[in-house]
């Protein structure tokens, strides 16, 4: 369990529930800086009727998600499962979702505005050139870059109170898993390969992208990386989703690798070479479908970050994992050998995660999963027992606070 935190800590935390954050007004002095992820289960069956919802204004599971952000209050969220055009040049559906539900109050909830923001293109739902699942026909959804019914779905957008130097940006959606050194690719019980070498000449690693957004608050910079591997699961015994959702963590653990030639083979889609230098500070942000001990995850995917020289121990294994108590209490007949408080999904699992450098100062973190006597249990679980997408979402907010001098 989580040992008791500093007074300072804790005053700052209840600060920031409370909607007191200075840095609501952009106040680069700001002595904290609240990152978060959340998987707001905004993918819908038909193209552009997320759209549709956020232009109307009235849907419930949006206004609760609105609400769940309007009381945590993050400076920089990174949402997932946020269905756009798959390009990432319509932004229509994030104004909306700004003007017309985190910039009006939810059940009394002080409103919340996020001014910068960035669409990311996603390989989900896009068709690719050859035929992936090798059945003779190119088609959805088995034969996009990631699995989606059209270009678009399962998305995700990056959110933030402070600028984003977009010029700098570095995506790596078309980097091709057969270019990962010693990659993780399924073979057969005879030991061939899987895949195709056609299928593989076109088979990208990312299953949505995997993104470096640099964040500029004041006289510092921090790197948000986001990504959305596949779920480990969906698949038979060649294990083709949990070895690829375990190279897709594995991409990110190779970038900030401090031994610089870990990252030589990693090419963004501008060309350039290499990892994130040494001396950058991060955030790396999502929802990586991989418990560190429960669930279908190759080889313990996670713990290729978990277990990361540059990454802050006590947020990934220490005093500052991020717990709540509604986990603590949420009721399964799931086995499970993991703590309970840690989970951020009904399944239940730990899947989403917050991962700061090393070297930056964590104050404080959580997951909002208020327990059954809150008075905002409404969020989480309506009057006949459901706690999943039909009110808001079937993953939690998981957030993390860093003070910067």
């Amino acid at each position: 369990m989580k040992l008791l935190k500093t007074a300072a800590a804790i005053a700052v935390s209840v600060a920031l529930l409370a909607g007191c954050n200075s840095s609501d007004d952009n106040n680069t002095q700001s002595e904290t800086v609240r990152f978060a992820t959340y998987n707001i289960s905004f993918d819908r069956t038909k193209a552009g009727k997320i759209y549709e919802e956020l232009a109307a204004g009235e849907s419930q599971q949006i206004k609760h998600i609105a609400e769940v952000l309007q009381r945590t209050r993050p400076d920089v969220v990174f949402l997932t499962e946020f269905d756009h055009d798959g390009v990432g040049l319509n932004d229509q559906g994030v104004k909306d979702f700004n003007s017309k539900f985190l910039g009006q109050s939810q059940n009394g909830a002080e409103p919340i505005d996020y001014p910068y923001y960035y669409l990311a293109p996603t390989n989900t739902g896009l068709l690719a050139s050859k035929d992936l699942d090798g059945n003779g026909i190119i088609a959805l959804p088995n034969d996009a870059y990631g699995f989606g019914f059209y270009h678009g779905q399962y998305a995700f957008v990056v959110m933030s109170k402070y600028p984003l130097d977009t010029d700098n940006i570095r995506s790596f959606q078309k980097f091709l898993w057969k270019d990962m050194p010693n990659a993780a690719l399924p073979t057969t019980e005879s030991g061939d390969s899987y895949y195709s070498e056609e299928a593989l000449s076109d088979f990208r690693l990312s299953s949505k992208n995997h993104i470096d957004v640099p964040v500029k608050i004041g006289e510092h910079t921090v790197h948000l990386l986001g990504m959305h591997p596949t779920p480990p699961v969906f698949d038979g015994p060649e294990d083709r989703n949990g070895k690829r959702n375990h190279d897709e963590i594995r991409l990110f653990s190779d970038y900030i690798s401090d031994d610089v030639t870990q990252a030589y083979y990693l090419i963004d889609d501008k060309g350039t070479k290499g990892g994130l230098g040494i001396d950058a500070s991060f955030i790396i942000a999502g929802d990586f479908n991989a418990d560190p001990v429960d669930g279908d995850s190759y080889q313990y995917a996670i713990r290729q970050l978990l277990n990361h020289s540059r990454v802050s121990q006590e947020v990934a294994v220490g005093n500052y994992i991020p717990q709540s108590k509604g986990a603590a209490e949420y009721q399964t007949d799931k086995p499970y050998v993991g703590n309970p408080g840690d989970w951020t999904q009904l399944y239940p699992l730990r899947l989403d995660y917050v991962l700061p450098s090393n070297n930056l100062d964590v104050v404080d973190s959580g997951v909002y999963w208020e327990e059954k006597d809150s008075p905002q249990r409404y969020l989480f679980e309506n009057e006949a027992g459901e706690q999943g997408k039909s009110v808001s979402s079937d993953h939690r907010l998981v957030w993390v606070d860093i003070k910067l001098d």
